[in-house]
């Protein structure tokens, strides 16, 4: 049996169900997260999309269908069945991690992390996927779920965006993008709601940030990288200060770029990315982990120690 199948044979009992997205979830989260919960309530079950963190995500995201409904959660609804979505390890799942890890027996894991070891009854893990949302397009092939409009729109989010706005992956993400174009989709609209919409305060915290780009050898790697602070993060928005990592992906005479934000004091998200390096085992090796070419993870102290660390790591 696939591991589809087996996906499908644990849905198919269950009445309830909690589907989970990453914590600090970006559109492939919430896009398979309210995909799933689409297709599910399609299947006559009653689902609903949580993420286990207090504090709102970014306001872009609101953009995709259902993603009003998501239940920001310190706890687990009564549920027959748990779903996590490109969540790469158990504690990305957050302040749910302690139960969903108690309930393994009922869980299912969707997700493309590289670095997912798998933590669930059955481990649908595809490391080669784009997106996750790829992953749940197949899925609901096997689930004989409709994918309409709505469902299509979540799943476009998922894709557009873990591919650069397809600018990598395999042939088949074009393939699997016109399936859910055919849906009639706004993917100019998607694409302006994820990728190009700002404000003049994110302009000016993006250009504040970028001045601050220092460029390190580490080993044979030189490392371009941005440290963003409590301070300037506070005046522009979250979709914003995620995407300042793309501006040192591939800086000339770097092979690999790095964004630390403070997200409280001493408390800093570290963003890897790189054509060439695989990114997942420093991420891996700093207690994080993501895919061969993005990945993160989570340092304490003030900034020159995590990129002290950072560097001494990469230099290995």
């Amino acid at each position: 049996m696939s591991l589809y199948a087996e996906s499908a044979a644990l849905i198919a009992p269950a009445r309830t169900v909690a589907v989970v997205g990453h914590i600090r979830p970006d559109a492939d989260a919430i896009g398979s997260v309210c995909a799933t919960v689409a297709a599910l309530r399609q299947l006559g079950k009653e689902a609903t999309g949580v993420i286990g963190q207090p504090h709102p995500f970014a306001d872009n995201l609101l953009s995709i269908p259902g993603a009003d409904e998501v239940v920001l959660a310190g706890e687990l609804p009564d549920v027959d069945l748990i779903i996590t979505v490109d969540c790469g390890a158990l504690d990305r799942t957050g302040a749910l991690a302690e139960e969903i890890g108690r309930r393994a027996e009922t869980t299912l894991v969707i997700d493309h992390h590289s670095s997912n070891a798998g933590f669930g009854a059955v481990n649908l893990i595809v490391r080669d996927a784009e997106s996750t949302t790829t992953i749940l397009g197949r899925l609901f092939d096997e689930l004989e779920v409709q994918i309409d409009k709505h469902i299509a729109h979540c799943l476009y989010a998922g894709l557009l965006t873990d591919t650069g706005g397809f600018r990598w992956g395999s042939a088949a993400m074009h393939t699997f993008a016109a399936q859910l174009m055919r849906t009639g989709i706004d993917i100019r609209e998607i694409s302006t709601d994820l990728l190009d919409s700002g404000s003049v305060h994110d302009l000016r915290m993006i250009g504040q940030a970028l001045s601050r780009v220092e460029v390190h050898q580490a080993g044979e790697h030189r490392v371009a990288i941005i440290v963003a602070d409590h301070a300037l993060l506070s005046s522009a928005s979250i979709s914003a200060a995620e995407g300042l990592v793309d501006f040192v992906r591939s800086l000339d005479d770097t092979d690999l770029g790095v964004v630390f934000k403070e997200s409280a004091p001493g408390l800093w998200h570290a963003s890897l990315r790189s054509n060439t390096v695989d990114v997942s085992h420093i991420a891996v090796a700093m207690g994080g982990g993501g895919h061969i070419p993005a990945a993160g993870y989570t340092a304490r102290g003030n900034a020159e120690e995590v990129v002290a660390a950072l560097l001494n790591q990469v230099g290995r």
